[in-house]
């Protein structure tokens, strides 16, 4: 539960605010080798499309809540074949932060 704990004190250090949706929403982000779309975050997590846009704009470059800068620990990029659906993809930050976590959670 230390471990856990300490996750999660990780995240708060960037956001002493952050919700657990925003928290599950990287952490999905981050297990995705090659980027999720927003459907299967949507889909796995549980949570409505205006959840999805909400939390993944937290972590994007800028918070929904203006003028508070986002955490840029992720990217939304058009999808293509249905431009309604992004592709959510880890920034460097975003990388590095989820190897610490790895790191943390694993010993």
């Amino acid at each position: 539960m230390l471990r856990i704990l300490t996750i999660i004190e990780s995240l708060r250090v960037l956001d002493v605010e952050m919700p657990a949706q925003v928290i599950a929403t990287f952490l999905y982000v981050a297990s995705c080798d090659d980027g999720c779309t927003t459907s299967e975050l949507q889909e796995n997590l549980g949570i409505t499309a205006a959840s999805a846009s909400r939390n993944t704009t937290w972590l994007t470059g800028q918070h929904r809540s203006n003028p508070k800068r986002g955490l840029n620990l992720i990217t939304k990029e058009i999808y293509e074949p249905n431009k309604r659906l992004r592709i959510l993809r880890l920034t460097a930050e975003g990388s590095k932060l989820a190897k610490q976590l790895s790191t943390q959670l694993n010993g």
